[in-house]
């Protein structure tokens, strides 16, 4: 049994859901292809950068998301050895200002793809993509159920892949497994109750082989979440060999930032601790006529700028804009190679800064001399971290090809 559909999106995260939403509004017959169950628990930093509250506006789910999140994040701060330092978090230059939520991806994603599906959008889930092929002038992608008893086909002219970066899989755009290097980055994630982090500040938190950071999110719970160097966790297990990966890195950063231990001293762990890796973030093609790449599958700054989720979304956000805006030359393929490039460009314009600075700010938290470089710097001019987080997105809107302001 086939079932055609105008676009196919794999992966129903911020990025797929916002996909499916705008193009079902716009009249698009779309499926939604997500191997997990929702609500989900996923490692992420969670925090909404403030400029991407004139979309949540636009995808009607911000009421909810201002309901559910926690405080405005009004401040940034610096936790590194005996050092804590705080500058202001700087207004979105959108919106008359404003600043930046976190709000747990249990409640984000499933809120979004819920939304998509009240839109139309049809939501295959939990199931698998197993395979993509072409037929004639559409893709063939075959989707398999969580328990393995039911395999369909769903067929369209246009592919959207936001399946992440982390996972290997069979799909053409989905990484393979590398070689071990020393140099990988895992990544873990915590929920605390009854933390001690002053309201509204988000502080980075840089110890000896990673980075990471703390914010407060829903329910009055603070997340912690960081990545660590596959050769400092190594080192961190053999130091700490009667507990888990994910607690022998936490005992690190308790042991390296004063800050994390004044903030956690008496909280609570909130649930279980969450890992992935390794992960690479890097700039990934974007596909090929009719196969559009957006969220991590399309490019992945470190999360040491925590601008994940904002980027997914807008990325999403850019490729629907050009699809609906060219909707019949969309159906009929003669404009999708034209449309994959100002995708491209467009892409490249809004992010690839993003990714420059996410890189700098790792490579420097990474290294001990980076990091006692910048520790000096800081110290005597505190107000540099409103800078960097100018430097990484938190207030620059998101445009269209050729559009400035």
């Amino acid at each position: 049994m086939i079932d055609n559909y105008q676009a196919v999106i794999i992966g129903g995260g911020p990025a797929g859901a916002t996909a499916a939403l705008m193009l079902a509004r716009a009249g698009w017959s779309v499926a939604v292809v997500e191997k997990a169950g929702f609500p989900r628990r996923k490692v992420c930093g969670e925090f909404v950068s403030a400029t991407a509250l004139p979309l949540l506006h636009e995808l009607g789910v911000a009421d909810s998301f201002l309901d559910l999140a926690g405080p405005e994040v009004r401040q940034v701060g610096l936790f590194v050895n005996d050092s804590i330092l705080m500058s202001d978090m700087p207004r979105a230059d959108t919106c008359g200002g404003g600043w930046g939520r976190a709000l747990g991806r249990e409640h984000l994603d499933t809120m979004l793809l819920r939304r998509a599906a009240e839109a139309g959008a049809t939501v295959w889930q939990p199931w698998t993509a197993a395979a993509l092929d072409r037929d004639g002038e559409h893709y063939v992608c075959h989707i398999v159920a969580k328990d393995k008893h039911d395999i369909r086909t769903v067929r369209s002219p246009v592919v959207i892949m936001a399946h992440g970066s982390w996972e290997p899989g069979s799909l053409p755009t989905q990484v393979v497994r590398h070689v071990r290097r020393p140099s990988d980055l895992f990544a873990f994630k915590a929920h605390f109750l009854d933390a001690h982090l002053p309201t509204g500040l988000m502080p980075l938190l840089v110890f000896p082989g990673g980075y990471g950071g703390m914010v407060h999110t829903d329910g009055a719970r603070l997340s912690l979440s960081c990545c660590i160097r596959r050769e400092s966790l190594d080192r961190c297990r053999r130091v700490w060999p009667q507990t888990s990966a994910a607690e022998a890195v936490f005992a690190h950063i308790r042991s390296s930032c004063r800050g994390v231990r004044e903030a956690l001293d008496t909280a609570r762990l909130d649930s279980t601790w969450l890992s992935v890796g390794p992960i690479r973030p890097a700039l990934h093609a974007r596909g090929v006529p009719g196969i559009f790449m957006i969220g991590n599958a399309a490019g992945e700054a470190h999360p040491i700028i925590a601008e994940g989720i904002t980027m997914a979304m807008h990325s999403a956000r850019l490729l629907c804009e050009l699809l609906i805006g060219r909707q019949q030359e969309v159906w009929t393929e003669r404009e999708l190679p034209s449309i994959a490039r100002e995708y491209s460009a467009s892409w490249r314009k809004n992010f690839s800064s993003r990714l420059y600075a996410g890189t700098l700010f790792a490579n420097l938290a990474l290294t001990t001399h980076g990091t006692a470089a910048v520790l000096a710097a800081l110290g005597r001019f505190p107000a540099m971290l409103t800078v960097g987080a100018r430097w990484s997105g938190k207030v620059k809107p998101v445009f269209p090809r050729g559009v400035t302001s």
